[in-house]
């Protein structure tokens, strides 16, 4: 899948890159995710996020966010499935998603106003339920099951890869 939900009805596949994420306060109607909420959650598993703390007018730090004892977790996602309205019925489609964010926990403020919606396994479950299961899922992850640490600017482009990228770093500022 790719990254920035498409919703089935939209004219064409530009609008990615302004959903990839969904706010939780307002997901339910909102036109773009409204019927994915309804009837497409979907989970991406992880270990860890980046997110940047400003240190200056434009300077930035990355700070790794993982779960505290390197717990497994999964962000609440939605999904949509999308196809050119002129395309022929046997062209592929477009499957995309988006994550859920919602107001940060004492821990993730320290960096940023938002954070994703991270879930526990045993919250995976509820989240594949009802829209009203999910809706109680709509909520910062516990900052006390989490830890983070600055790391490296190299992680702000996607052709760097390597553990060098999650090593702790003596943060700037």
């Amino acid at each position: 899948m790719q990254w920035g939900l498409v919703p089935s009805w939209s004219k064409d596949a530009k609008m990615m890159g302004a959903t990839f994420n969904a706010k939780s306060e307002t997901v339910a109607e909102k036109p773009a995710f409204r019927s994915a909420f309804k009837s497409r959650p979907c989970l991406a598993v992880a270990d860890g996020f980046y997110e940047w703390k400003k240190i200056g007018p434009k300077e930035k730090q990355p700070y790794l966010i993982t779960r505290a004892e390197g717990k497994p977790f999964a962000f609440a996602g939605l999904w949509e499935w999308w196809r050119a309205k002129d395309a022929s019925n046997d062209a592929p489609g477009l499957e995309t998603f988006t994550i859920m964010t919602c107001d940060p926990n004492a821990l993730c403020a320290q960096v940023h106003d938002r954070m994703p919606v991270m879930l526990a396994p045993e919250d995976w479950k509820a989240w594949l339920g009802t829209p009203e299961e999910r809706k109680a899922l709509l909520r910062p992850f516990p900052a006390n099951d989490m830890t983070m640490w600055p790391v490296t600017a190299a992680v702000g482009s996607v052709k760097n890869t390597g553990p060098e990228l999650v090593v702790p770093i003596t943060a700037k500022a």
